[in-house]
């Protein structure tokens, strides 16, 4: 008789939340006029959102009336692929952006900083960048995200496999760096184990969600699977997701085990929570507010291939119901952000889209 894991009983769980769950009470999904062509990523500044398109542009959108101005910046990033001009993040008038760019005809993921100065980015500078380059398009992560002097950046493995588990490059890895570029004294290289100084974390494939957990300060990333093991998990320091050594559930695109073909191996660092089949997930988010009380300290995702975004509800720090909010009704969801009152501004991955404000 064939025996069935305790982590195969939960693919075959997260399967069931996946396509059953829904939410039962009124929203309203509110179409703006701001104007976006492939949006990437978000961040405050007052009341205002600096927004990212991936062919380069910076926006600032008033979300009281929605007007929208362009910010000028000379950042070199570089649209090929799945990259361009991708994520952003603010403290005050201090700015920081990731992307691809482009050195003798190959392409890396970036990190600048830069100030806001009357609707321009100054003093720009590239802070990090991930060696080794490579001419392919894919892969590149790129999320960015602040606790206390730390930046902390996901960086894709570019679709070569195996250098996840290579620690003398940063490629499939998450980073931590100062605010300045500089490395941490603290990071696990000091531990004596010949990681680069900037390595927080290795072993991941696509990260391309990350978002700070205000209850415990932790952070979370999202990370793509292959053919099913999309996961969201912590970034924990000197830890190891296994990629391409396991794949989370998932198979090559082939149909082809990865590895052994094993979900997990102990070594490895286990996801909190596993899609089988993959959802394509792109930002998270863990919800504050008052509008949507019953999603306080819940993380809210967002899919890229079945266009929804969903709460995943959590008991005892533990992820335990995938609830879906909407689908179908905005394109490749990529991003969200929230406002003082708890409401969510929200972007998809489209050619011509809007942005959108989730409101009761």
């Amino acid at each position: 008789m064939k025996t069935i894991s305790l982590s195969n009983k939960f693919f075959l769980y997260t399967i069931f939340l996946l396509f059953l769950s829904t939410h039962t009470y009124p929203i309203t999904l509110e179409k703006t006029s701001v104007l976006l062509k492939n949006p990437w990523g978000m961040s405050w500044i007052d009341d205002q959102l600096l927004i990212t398109q991936k062919s380069g542009e910076i926006f600032l959108v008033n979300t009281n009336d929605y007007s929208q101005t362009k910010i000028d910046h000379n950042i070199p990033f570089v649209q090929h692929g799945q990259g361009g001009l991708l994520d952003i993040v603010s403290e005050k008038n201090f700015i920081w952006v990731t992307g691809s760019i482009k050195k003798n005809g190959k392409y890396t993921t970036a990190v600048f900083s830069a100030e806001l100065r009357e609707n321009k980015l100054i003093n720009e500078n590239l802070i990090y960048e991930a060696l080794p380059y490579f001419g392919n398009g894919k892969h590149f992560g790129s999320r960015i995200e602040i606790l206390d002097d730390y930046l902390y950046v996901s960086i894709g493995e570019r679709g070569k496999g195996m250098i996840a588990q290579d620690f003398s490059n940063s490629i499939g890895s998450i980073i931590r760096i100062h605010k300045n570029g500089e490395h941490p004294k603290d990071n696990p290289f000091i531990s004596g184990n010949d990681w680069l100084p900037e390595l927080f974390q290795i072993g991941v494939r696509n990260p391309q969600g990350m978002t700070l957990d205000p209850h415990t300060k932790s952070i979370y990333i999202s990370n793509h699977g292959p053919k099913g093991g999309d996961f969201i998990g912590k970034v924990e320091r000197g830890t190891n997701y296994g990629w391409k050594k396991i794949g989370w559930g998932g198979t090559n695109y082939s149909g082809t085990k990865i590895g052994d073909g094993n979900a997990w191996e102990p070594g490895f660092l286990k996801p909190e929570f596993i899609w089988v089949p993959s959802i394509a997930v792109s930002g998270i988010k863990f919800y504050q507010g008052e509008a949507f009380p019953e999603w306080q300290n819940s993380l809210l995702v967002s899919s890229l291939k079945f266009r929804y975004l969903s709460v995943l509800h959590r008991e005892n720090n533990k992820f335990v119901k995938e609830e879906i909010i909407f689908q179908d009704k905005i394109g490749r969801v990529r991003d969200m952000e929230i406002d003082r009152l708890g409401n969510i501004y929200i972007i998809a991955d489209e050619n011509s889209t809007n942005l959108f404000v989730l409101k009761p």
